[in-house]
């Protein structure tokens, strides 16, 4: 479109009819291409404006020139109406028509005109363009027009096929992606896209704002939240007096009592508790003693886990070591829980993963992890995962 006018002779023979200009056009532009090239925009607007044109070549360049002066002035409004001159000149070659159609496409989803953006999209895959980018704008335009039934399925396709084309998929694809998502209430989505997100980008804020948006929406069962609420933790991502609460009443709940006191009392050391506070103080007061019971416990535990015909006793026994953090001890107990059977096998393998992989055995945890595929516990094993994935990363950077 730019096609240098400082390089063309008056006379070039192309595959048919000779391209002619006049001498006086030829200066005039190239002057004008010049403050093109210069970005002064204001000598520029004033000499294509000069222009003559009394050919449709030269039609054609005029035209191309409105069209970058526009580009270097953001002016989108002025960008459409130069390419539709584009698009009347027979000059204008047919190998550029399929992306400036797209182009059109979206300067005018840009001022709002869906109706033409829609319509320029269709011309555009009619003349074999049907970018990844284009999906895109199809379903920006639906949800401009508030469709979201009829956008999630594009933006689907749009992710599918930048992941198919080996390139990174852009995080606000994904943050519409999640959006959509959370509207249709699909949340095994809305997990796999955080932690596709999450495997991009992984601060403690990243976490944060993945796990606690994901467990406000996902009706997840009490015991899976505390995982997620443990994996926060490990993240360095309890960053409010909520998230502290939360995780100490839930941890509470579950009769892992030692846990709910620690939780109160790191989020007192944080500065995010306060000893003023009255709900995490009555907690704290009726979890100590608790706690103290809760340890001496666990010898009659491993004993009634040993001789128990099902697993039961072990997965409670292992339970309690995970929230004491006594791991390896928890996995001894996972792995005698699932050889007795008569548990729930992928809530035991969510947290033999957890277990090894809080041990250190990321390998391990990998292969435990993957056997947990039952609804709540599959999304626990896919974040879990994800944060083992970020250990690797950064043992191999190390």
């Amino acid at each position: 479109m730019t096609a240098p006018v400082s390089a063309k002779k008056k006379k070039i023979v192309v595959a048919g009819p000779p391209i002619t200009m006049s001498d006086s056009f030829r200066a005039s532009a190239a002057s004008a291409e010049t403050a093109l090239k210069a970005r002064d925009t204001t000598t520029a607007a004033a000499r294509i404006g000069a222009l003559l044109p009394t050919s449709d070549f030269e039609a054609y360049v005029a035209a191309a020139m409105r069209y970058q002066l526009a580009v270097q002035r953001r002016d989108v409004q002025a960008q459409r109406i130069a390419l539709t001159d584009l698009f009347k000149s027979p000059e204008l070659p047919k190998a550029e028509a399929p992306r400036l159609r797209y182009i059109a496409g979206y300067l005018s989803f840009m001022v709002g005109n869906y109706d033409d953006a829609t319509a320029q999209l269709d011309y555009a895959k009619t003349l074999g363009y049907d970018g990844i980018d284009a999906t895109m704008l199809r379903a920006d335009i639906a949800l401009r027009r508030n469709k979201p039934k009829e956008a999630r399925p594009l933006l689907r396709e749009a992710l599918a096929r930048q992941r198919a084309s080996g390139q990174e998929v852009p995080l606000a694809w994904i943050d519409r992606a999640i959006s959509l998502a959370y509207q249709a209430q699909d949340f095994n989505e809305v997990g796999a896209l955080y932690r596709e997100r999450l495997a991009r980008t992984a601060s403690p804020q990243d976490w944060r704002s993945a796990l606690t948006n994901y467990m406000s929406a996902a009706d997840l069962e009490a015991q899976a939240q505390l995982d997620l609420y443990r994996l926060q933790a490990a993240n360095g991502a309890m960053a409010s007096e909520r998230d502290y609460q939360a995780y100490a009443q839930l941890a509470e709940k579950a009769g892992f009592f030692a846990e709910a006191k620690a939780i109160i009392e790191a989020g007192r050391k944080a500065g995010k508790l306060t000893a003023k506070q009255a709900a995490t103080s009555q907690l704290l007061k009726a979890v100590t003693p608790k706690a103290t019971k809760e340890i001496a416990s666990l010898p009659a535990m491993a004993k009634k886990a040993a001789a128990a015909s099902t697993g039961k006793e072990a997965l409670a026994l292992g339970d309690n070591y995970v929230s004491l953090a006594q791991f390896p001890q928890a996995v001894e107990q996972y792995r005698l829980a699932l050889s007795k059977g008569g548990v729930d096998a992928g809530r035991v393998n969510a947290r033999l993963g957890i277990a090894l992989a809080r041990s250190g055995d990321y390998a391990g945890a990998q292969a435990a992890l993957a056997q947990a595929t039952d609804s709540d516990w599959a999304s626990v094993a896919g974040f879990w995962s994800t944060w083992i994935d970020q250990q690797n990363r950064k043992a191999g950077a190390a």
